[in-house]
Order: structure tokens, then sequence, then C-alpha cells
């Protein structure tokens, strides 16, 4: 998730890191300068920095806050119940892919690391969602979803296209680029 990738550093008297070399983060142990700090990469795995984050010094003597601003993108799937649905679905300015789905089907579990690959690798471009059809089983029956897993896409909130089954992540990918073509 692109908010996960941010990260907060509160503001630290630089003149403490200058005489003592070390930074006194509040409510937490003194961290020293030749310490490794381990922050998330945007790809998700742990990058190691050797130096401190880098911030600007202020006219008091103390360093800035350092905040990470992530777009407003969405790169995970997102959950459609029945209250929601005319807001993510049929008012989207973007394609939707929606995932209709059970807890207790295998494929549907088969599938689910592919919409999510999706939805990270078309952050910003596409909206992933996913119906419990259990839980929602009004807006199954509206689409007329007789089998799970079945990947719909919508585009200016009309249905598009259906996939019914497993799919390989190809499949879904020339459906989604299809329709990006368009926009």
């Amino acid at each position: 998730m692109a908010l996960k990738a941010c990260f907060q550093v509160s503001t630290i008297a630089s003149s403490a890191a200058a005489t003592t070399g070390t930074w006194a983060l509040p409510a937490h142990r003194p961290v020293f300068i030749r310490d490794k700090f381990h922050l998330p990469a945007a790809t998700g795995h742990r990058k190691s920095v050797s130096s401190p984050p880098s911030t600007s010094t202020g006219d008091d003597g103390r360093r800035s806050r350092v905040t990470c601003r992530a777009k407003k993108t969405v790169d995970e799937v997102l959950v459609v119940v029945d209250a929601n649905w005319e807001n993510l679905v049929a008012a989207s300015d973007k394609p939707v892919l929606v995932e209709f789905w059970a807890p207790w089907c295998g494929p549907c579990r088969m599938i689910a690391p592919v919409i999510k690959e999706l939805a990270r690798d078309y952050a910003g471009k596409i909206v992933c969602c996913q119906v419990n059809t259990d839980d929602c089983s009004g807006i199954a029956s509206r689409f007329g979803i007789r089998s799970i897993p079945t990947v719909l896409v919508f585009k200016n909130g009309e249905k598009k296209e259906s996939v019914i089954g497993a799919v390989p992540k190809s499949t879904l990918v020339s459906v989604v680029d299809k329709y990006l073509e368009g926009s």
C-alpha cells in the first residue's frame, strides 16, 4: 500500500546530534548515527540506509519535520458492499475491475493475489475491487453471477466484459489494457 511506504520523523534538535553523535527521538531509545535505519521501500522490500534521513535545519537550530506524502492513488483491492457500490464502481471515472468471490472458494483464493498484483501494477489507472457474494448476494444477482470467481470490468458505470474462473494474470492484463487504451 502506498501509505505504508510513508514515514514521519519527529523534530530533532540538531545540536544534540552534533555534540553527542546521537539522535534523540522522543519516547524512543537514542539512535546512534552509525546505526542503520531500515525504511520500507516502495516495492515492500526493506531498504537499508546507513545515514539518517536528510532534513533541513530551521532558524531555531531544530531540524524540520520530514513527511512522505503519497500520491492519492489506491494500490490495493477495495472491498465493495451494497452501501458503497455506487461510489466505488458506478461513479468511478476510471475503469473498475470487480472480482466476485467467496471465502470458501478455492479458485477465488488462487486468483486473489493476481488481483492484488493488478491493483499495484495499475495503481492510479484502474480501481480493483472485491465483492463477497455471500455477504452481497444482491450485487451478484444484479449482474447474473452464477459461478465464482468472476471478474467484471466496468467503464463509466457500465459492465463491459466478464471473465469467469481462475485465469492467469496475462488474461486479465489483456482485458484491462483493452479498456485503458480507450481512456
